[in-house]
């Protein structure tokens, strides 16, 4: 099993209720791909990071394999979530892939 793990930090010019909503959407956004991209096992987003961290969201992901995670990453789904939902309100990402 692959894990792929992101962390965002959103823009600061985005307003605290602003950064709410986006992150609910980027959270609803990636959790929609489940059962539609072949290999993705498990999603999961998580926006309610404590006071002492210092990324806003968490993207932490499981693939059968490599190949299903290089799937992932130019599925049409996947794709249409980032570039809609991510991309364009986040300033920082940092991404950690390993085998589990």
């Amino acid at each position: 099993m692959v894990k792929h793990v992101i962390l965002w930090q959103l823009r600061d010019e985005l307003s605290e209720s602003e950064k709410v909503q986006i992150k609910a959407g980027i959270k609803a956004g990636l959790e929609s791909l489940k059962g539609k991209i072949p290999g993705l096992i498990d999603i999961k987003v998580e926006i309610n990071p404590l006071a002492s961290s210092n990324a806003d969201v968490m993207l932490d992901s499981s693939f059968e394999n490599k190949e299903a995670l290089k799937g992932y990453a130019v599925h049409p789904e996947h794709v249409a979530v980032a570039d809609g939902k991510v991309r364009p309100y986040t300033k920082t990402r940092v991404c950690m892939d390993y085998e589990d």
